[in-house]
């Protein structure tokens, strides 16, 4: 018994509500949540673990059995060959300040493959989501990725680990040298967003050096349905394997994005 992507999609809409409710940069709100650091930049709301207690009670109801991995949860124990990967709040820096940027991931997995992926916004009500084979689409609408072809004329997104102050693999010697061929580079504090918006054309590239399987699941397949080329920050297929990376990009862009990031010495 496998779900389908409409159960995907009713519980991170229902999983957006719960954040909603404790968004604290909303009208009438006036009570500060928990938060706890896992790092020293690492942080942790109350927010994240009601959202994820809703998501796992759902899963594990109509489907006891499977695989799960989840971001504060760790690994669920159960069959391998049905996995969920479960982001119950994908920008929980900008969730804490209050910034409107933040997003719900699940993704499922059947027989070691990416089948269904949903990455939902509440605060836009912008629901992305793909099925392997079936193409991508937001709130019910096909997307696909931008024609841009000219590296001078991209907008592109990318992230940094929490560890980058101590880790010589922090990305920014990449960032630096992007910076200069393309036209404008952005941080928007949500991997998962990043890809579904290279895959509705909104940005023409993402990547990033380091970066966890539960913010990949959903949000790669939805770019490599809507397009684009998705492959490890090196350009080697397999981006799933830990310690994941990730670079994506429409066919033209890719090439181009890939030889300034091999270029770039870690620094």
């Amino acid at each position: 018994m496998v779900p389908s992507l409409s159960e995907l999609e009713q519980i991170a809409r229902a999983a957006g509500e719960i954040l909603c409710d404790g968004f604290q940069n909303r009208p009438g709100y006036d009570r500060e949540i928990q938060i706890d650091y896992k790092s020293v930049i690492d942080p942790v709301t109350e927010m994240d673990r009601r959202a994820e207690g809703f998501i796992l009670a759902e899963i594990k109801g109509k489907y006891p059995h499977h695989h799960i991995i989840s971001e504060e949860s760790g690994e669920i124990s159960g069959d391998e060959n049905c996995s969920w990967y479960i982001d119950p709040l994908d920008g929980t820096i900008n969730y804490a300040h209050g910034l409107p940027i933040f997003s719900i991931s699940i993704g499922f997995e059947l027989d070691r493959v990416m089948r269904l992926g949903v990455v939902y916004n509440p605060v836009l009500d912008e629901c992305f989501s793909a099925e392997l084979g079936k193409g991508a689409w937001l709130n019910g609408q096909p997307v696909r990725v931008s024609k841009t072809r000219d590296l001078r004329r991209s907008l592109l997104v990318t992230g940094f680990a929490y560890d980058r102050r101590t880790n010589p693999e922090n990305n920014l010697a990449q960032f630096n040298r992007l910076a200069l061929l393309v036209q404008g580079i952005r941080r928007l504090g949500s991997a998962a967003l990043d890809l579904c918006y290279v895959a509705a054309g909104r940005l023409d590239g993402f990547w990033e050096l380091r970066i966890s399987q539960w913010d990949l699941a959903a949000g790669a397949l939805i770019a490599r349905e809507a397009g684009a080329v998705v492959t490890a920050a090196d350009g080697s297929p397999d981006y799933f394997t830990p310690p994941c990376s990730v670079l994506v990009a429409n066919q033209d862009l890719y090439p181009l994005i890939l030889e300034a990031i091999l270029n770039t010495a870690f620094t």
